[in-house]
């Protein structure tokens, strides 16, 4: 699967919500504020799981579709990723 630069750019964001919550434990920062940062980036990577679950999921459809295949099984397939992300 190639990923878009969407992707990417959000993965980015996250990679630096990451490296603000270290600095935030380098400077001792309050428990609750490192907390909530992390609370921030699991809600970054929990959005980034589902956009690109939901972009390969369409591809998927268009090509089973296409082939006159039963979609049913890729769809399974995306829920279950979903789900084991959580």
């Amino acid at each position: 699967m190639q990923y878009d630069d969407d992707v990417k750019r959000r993965l980015k964001r996250v990679e630096g919500q990451i490296r603000g919550v270290l600095k935030m434990m380098e400077e001792e920062q309050p428990c609750k504020d490192v907390v909530a940062q992390l609370s921030a980036v699991r809600s970054a990577a929990d959005r980034a799981i589902a956009y690109i679950v939901a972009i390969n999921l369409e591809r998927c459809i268009i090509e089973e579709r296409e082939a006159g295949r039963d979609m049913n099984k890729i769809v399974k397939q995306a829920v279950d990723l979903l789900v084991k992300s959580h």
